[in-house]
């Protein structure tokens, strides 16, 4: 938990008063409250039950609306643990935690995060994926996307597509033929004042992410395919960001109706009231608000709409059409994966791009002209006759995928100077091994002649010994 040090914008709060009435005094005293820290296990690892088992934290279930996420009520540093960098969880807002769960994403669906970074709601989405279908995850910033492409790696997310578009390209490029699309919208961001603390903020600014908001959405819904969900979500109270961001799109798209999601302890309901009365539906009152101070986050808008037209889109984005590596990389690769791992991979999903060996998901679209930072997992890199293992492989891999794995505790020594990037003695055959935490991969290193040359990569290396930092 930590404490709010300072207090909103005068000119939001007089807002907030004005919306709010009776109800703006609890609101008010809510940012005098300590902020929830939340992390949400990463289920494609372990479950939450043997997370809750394992954890060195003080742990309290952030509520039957997300199984996976948990409230910390001490004061650990759960982003200064080993588990974190193993990545056994996101360290998440707790109501962002309730966008993912409304999205709801399937096995094997074709699911879209169209403003992904930093990647909290995509890693929950290629969780609810399991390892099967395709997840698109998307930033038009490069510098936020390669951010995202960080945590995904970290996550573990083998079944991803991340690029850094424009939404009209992507647009242009697949069509309407995604399962669920998140609009995690750029949002005048109100609901973080009690989180940061006060930042610039105008009403000039709330109409001017309306309007970009409103023309993201709009896009967006070009991608969707009939049945398919729309999910918009913002960390913002005003209603020209929301309610009337929504009331415009239905009047404009009228082949999308909203959805009365599940409702929870601390779910409000959209505010008819607070739009133009031109634009004012009773059906907005299906949107959900979650509020500081009656739920233990720092405040979401979500709107859940699906596509209820019937007529099959004119055209489907192309499979992935590529060729394999040839047989001398393909050799290579193989000798090294079978002295090395235990886990076979399909070599008909293998690309080659620039020395470099990806796995591709099973489901693989044609990209086109679109910037790509990541396309599925990437295993390593070739050199002169050997294969070097990246980073990624290793926090993909399962405790029982490699040949040699060297296990510590998360307390130990071993683990300290590994994540320090410094060389260890450890005893037993040489070769490449996955260094792992309490049985969960961390990274590679390779023994020889009894020390395990560290291969963690130096951009992720700790100063100082961790045990020390979170103390």
């Amino acid at each position: 938990m930590t404490t709010n040090p300072q207090s909103p914008p005068p000119d939001f709060l007089a807002k907030m008063a004005g919306l709010l009435g009776e109800e703006f005094e609890q609101f008010a005293q809510s940012y005098g409250e300590a902020t929830a820290v939340g992390l949400r296990v990463n289920t494609l690892k372990l479950s939450a039950a043997d997370f809750s088992t394992l954890s060195p934290f003080a742990l309290k279930a952030v509520g039957p609306h997300e199984p996976d996420g948990f409230l910390v009520t001490d004061d650990s540093k759960p982003g200064s643990h080993p588990y974190h960098a193993a990545g056994l969880y996101y360290l998440q807002e707790p109501s962002a935690m309730v966008v993912g769960g409304l999205v709801d994403a399937q096995p094997g669906e074709l699911v879209l995060d169209l403003a992904a970074a930093p990647g909290g709601k995509a890693t929950h989405l290629a969780a609810q994926l399991q390892g099967r279908g395709l997840l698109v995850a998307n930033d038009v910033h490069t510098g936020r996307a390669r951010l995202l492409a960080e945590n995904m790696t970290r996550w573990g997310a083998a079944t991803s597509l991340i690029t850094s578009a424009d939404p009209e390209h992507l647009a242009a490029q697949f069509g309407p033929i995604f399962d669920r699309v998140l609009v995690d919208a750029p949002c005048s961001g109100e609901g973080m004042f009690r989180k940061q603390g006060p930042f610039e903020w105008s009403e000039g600014m709330v109409l001017a992410c309306s309007r970009r908001q409103t023309a993201v959405l709009h896009t967006a819904a070009q991608l969707v395919k009939p049945g398919g969900r729309l999910v918009y979500a913002t960390c913002t109270f005003s209603p020209e960001e929301d309610e009337a961001v929504i009331a415009h799109f239905l009047r404009q798209f009228p082949q999308f109706e909203l959805i009365d999601p599940p409702r929870f302890a601390g779910f409000g309901a959209g505010r008819p009231s607070w739009v133009d009365e031109s634009l004012a539906d009773d059906a907005l009152e299906k949107c959900v608000r979650l509020w500081p101070h009656h739920f233990p986050g720092e405040g979401h808008f979500i709107a859940v709409r699906q596509q209820i037209e019937a007529v099959k889109p004119q055209r489907f984005c192309k499979p992935l059409r590529f060729a394999p590596p040839g047989k001398k990389e393909l050799a290579v690769w193989q000798a090294f994966a079978d002295e090395v791992l235990q886990v076979d991979f399909d070599e008909e999903r293998l690309l080659l791009v620039n020395g470099r060996l990806y796995l591709l998901p099973e489901l693989a679209l044609e990209t086109g002209k679109l910037h790509l930072i990541r396309y599925g997992l990437l295993l390593g890199e070739f050199g002169k006759g050997h294969f070097r293992p990246d980073h990624a492989l290793a926090l993909a891999l399962k405790p029982n995928d490699a040949a040699l794995t060297a296990n510590f505790a998360a307390d130990s020594d071993e683990i300290a100077a590994y994540w320090q990037g410094l060389d260890f003695a450890s005893a037993g055959p040489d070769g490449w091994l996955l260094v792992a935490v309490d049985g969960f991969g961390l990274g590679w290193g390779k023994r020889v002649n009894g020390r395990i040359k560290n291969h963690y990569p130096r951009g992720l290396r700790r100063n100082r010994d961790w045990r020390v930092e979170s103390a």
